[in-house]
């Protein structure tokens, strides 16, 4: 079974431990035996700067992170291809495996779009506006004011839908999901879960998921315990839980996966790395059909790919 996984931090662990290698399983949730093992196909690797790193220093980290990403990912590993294109999939030989880079949040654009440009020249093909805060293009889910986008925001949008480049609506205020929603076809919710089954603000509303479903864009189920279940431990049921709903409101052939591996702590039971993923697989055979987990699994991220 292929595995296309829309969201994942490791290349935030490699840039905190400058020692860590990406062949180190014990540190890192997705990691390169990881990946060979559990049959993945496309890895998507955000580029997300943490809060504490402020000022230009934000660009700065985030150029450091796509470099990291060439010198440790790529680089050292020649089945390990750089996706840039829905081509570049198509040519991947049986035991390649595509990695593409993507950004959470506009921290580092800053109020100049150019440096958005700069990250989509160096490889970028899926961009988050906001992590859960505020910035110059829009605000996150926790930001109080819970406003649309900037007309900044919009810019960068229409930028990014020219290039045909995802905007990704995960960690977005809803007001600014419903702009994005008007502004571009070219939409993912790369990590969210079903906000009807846990009340959590990164999660996504009915009327958004519809909205979604509508645009026949694609819905990343996170491995986020606290987007699955309010209260721990959380299984694997769980996440067939969001999808079957996702699926009930006419969505099966919009869902996929974003792990969110190595942006956290807790994990869902059996499911701790990127080698849970045989298990999870295992579940979902028991509960929908092979064509229907294939599609969660990779062939309904694949099949909208435009760039």
């Amino acid at each position: 079974m292929k595995i296309f996984d829309a969201h994942c931090d490791a290349l935030l662990k490699l840039w905190r431990d400058p020692q860590l290698t990406f062949s180190d399983s014990d540190h890192l949730q997705v990691s390169y035996p990881g990946l060979k093992e559990a049959g993945a196909k496309v890895q998507c690797f955000a580029v997300f700067v943490p809060e504490e790193v402020v000022g230009d220093a934000r660009f700065q980290a985030a150029i450091e992170m796509i470099d990291i990403f060439y010198e440790k990912i790529v680089k050292p590993y020649p089945d390990l291809k750089l996706i840039q294109t829905k081509e570049d999939i198509s040519l991947l030989g049986e035991d390649d495996i595509g990695v593409m880079l993507t950004l959470e949040g506009c921290g580092p654009v800053a109020n100049d779009l150019s440096r958005l440009r700069t990250l989509l020249h160096l490889g970028v093909r899926s961009v988050g506006l906001t992590w859960n805060f505020a910035n110059d293009l829009a605000d996150g889910v926790r930001e109080i004011r819970q406003t649309g986008l900037s007309n900044l925001g919009k810019e960068a949008v229409s930028l990014l839908d020219e290039e045909k480049v995802w905007t990704d609506v995960s960690h977005l205020a809803e007001a600014g999901f419903w702009d994005v929603m008007e502004l571009t076809d070219y939409v993912i919710a790369s990590h969210s879960n079903v906000k009807k089954l846990c009340n959590h603000p990164r999660n996504l509303n009915d009327r958004q998921i519809k909205a979604l479903i509508e645009k026949d864009a694609v819905m990343g189920i996170t491995f986020v315990p606290y987007f699955l279940k309010t209260r721990s431990p959380v299984r694997i049921t769980e996440i067939l839980k969001h999808i079957d709903y996702v699926a009930s409101l006419g969505g099966v052939n919009n869902i996929g996966f974003g792990s969110d591996f190595d942006g956290i702590s807790e994990t869902v039971v059996g499911l701790d790395t990127y080698f849970g993923y045989e298990m999870l697989i295992n579940e979902l055979q028991k509960h929908f059909s092979e064509a229907h987990v294939r599609g969660f699994c990779f062939d309904n991220f694949n099949r909208r790919i435009n760039f």
